[in-house]
């Protein structure tokens, strides 16, 4: 058996995972010379590795689910394809890697997975293309409705794309807003066509299409409001266009996917009740999330000021600041070991973060607390960084085991 690397696979740390998620799948491997081939043994679930591999893009010649999944990008990015792509979200991750680790920690359909930090909802669309159900939650009002929308609208196209023209018309007619430092102030006061529509799915889909225009027009003061919309929603719905036709193609049984604004520190869950985790903290010491997403929580209708005392690592300044950071991700950790089962892994993609200046030794940090909890630490992996919105330079990637 002979499998290859997709072409695009640069770092050290893309080959590791690739090799880490052939051991997962119990293939008994031995590397090319030019790192970019790998061979096995010729007794092996060829078909399995064909639907699940993330690093690569050919077994035995025949192309993998993955590559199919990744010829569906509609930006320059490699790992934006179907709708990853969907709202300008800085610190996500990449889908690939996502995919990866769910075969690293051994992620099954029937499972269920959790990202407590469910971010621009990377985790959950993964495990949905896996056939995994996962459940994913966060504090911010943005990343529950961009995630729900990645993974929600593929259900709602046909009523998405019936309504479209009827939108165009009202959002020309609505009420338009001007860009004043962190808010958005209405300059008339038309109606919403949006409050019209009754399917919960494809209002949050024409949200997020005006989020991203409020982004656009945050960035770009120029920028026409409603071109800059239509545009949004006209890539928007090629890109669930592209997944639906995908998952009909490759015959995908899509997972389950429950998405919800939630408390990483009080997760509403039973004990022992998740199977996995993947998930990646906030840099919220470094990175103001809030102020990020200002234009768009406050579109959204949100106090930014009431939001900030829900965000972990908002609160505060200077040592204050990283104390309080430290004490809301260790009960976050406390949360994560109480829901995971016994003897099942936990992934955390974390980086040291800087504040004035100063690192702060946040891998170490929850290093110990994990291993305070009673998990193994099986592998810490460097990552280097690079992407469009990546805020950080350099990355961990832990795989923690509970004990049994």
């Amino acid at each position: 058996m002979n499998l290859e690397l997709f072409n695009n696979v640069q770092f050290i740390y893309e080959l590791a995972l690739a090799e880490l998620e052939l051991s997962a799948m119990g293939v008994d491997y031995s590397v090319g010379s030019s790192l970019r081939t790998f061979t096995g043994p010729n007794d092996i679930d060829v078909e399995n590795l064909q639907k699940r591999a993330a690093y690569f893009q050919a077994v035995d010649g025949k192309t993998t689910d993955y590559t199919h999944l990744v010829s569906r990008n509609i930006t320059r990015s490699p790992n934006q394809y179907l709708t990853h792509w969907i709202y300008p979200y800085k610190g996500k991750y990449h889908p690939q890697m996502i995919r990866a680790l769910l075969n690293v920690i051994g992620a099954e359909p029937g499972n269920i997975i959790l990202d407590p930090f469910i971010g621009s909802g990377t985790t959950a669309l993964e495990c949905q293309l896996l056939g995994i159900d996962s459940i994913g939650t966060d504090v911010s009002q943005v990343c529950s409705l961009i995630s729900k929308v990645k993974t929600e609208s593929i259900e709602v196209l046909d009523e998405i794309e019936a309504m479209k023209e009827e939108v165009y018309k009202g959002f020309q007619d609505k009420t338009l807003f001007d860009f004043d430092g962190d808010q958005y102030k209405k300059k008339d006061s038309g109606n919403n066509i949006l409050e019209e529509v009754t399917n919960e799915k494809v209002k949050n889909f024409y949200k997020v299409a005006e989020l991203i225009a409020h982004s656009d027009r945050s960035r770009r003061r120029k920028k026409d409001f409603f071109q800059s919309f239509k545009k949004n929603v006209e890539k928007m719905i090629t890109s669930t266009r592209d997944f639906k036709e995908v998952v009909e193609e490759l015959e995908l049984a899509l997972g389950k996917v429950q998405i919800g604004i939630g408390d990483a520190r009080n997760l509403e869950l039973k004990d022992n009740s998740i199977d996995g985790i993947i998930t990646s903290p906030p840099y919220s010491i470094a990175l103001d999330y809030v102020k990020n997403d200002a234009h768009s929580l406050s579109a959204l209708g949100y106090d930014l000021d009431k939001v900030k005392e829900d965000f972990i690592g908002v609160r505060g300044s200077g040592k204050t600041k990283v104390d309080l950071y430290n004490n809301d991700m260790e009960k976050s950790y406390q949360e994560m070991n109480r829901v995971l089962k016994d003897g099942m892994k936990c992934v955390i993609v974390i980086g040291n973060a800087t504040i004035q200046g100063q690192e702060v030794a946040t891998v170490d940090m929850t290093i110990n607390c994990f291993e305070k909890m009673g998990f193994t630490l099986e592998k810490n992996m460097d990552k280097i960084i690079f992407g469009l919105y990546n805020v950080m330079q350099r990355e961990n990637i832990l795989i923690f085991k509970k004990s049994e």
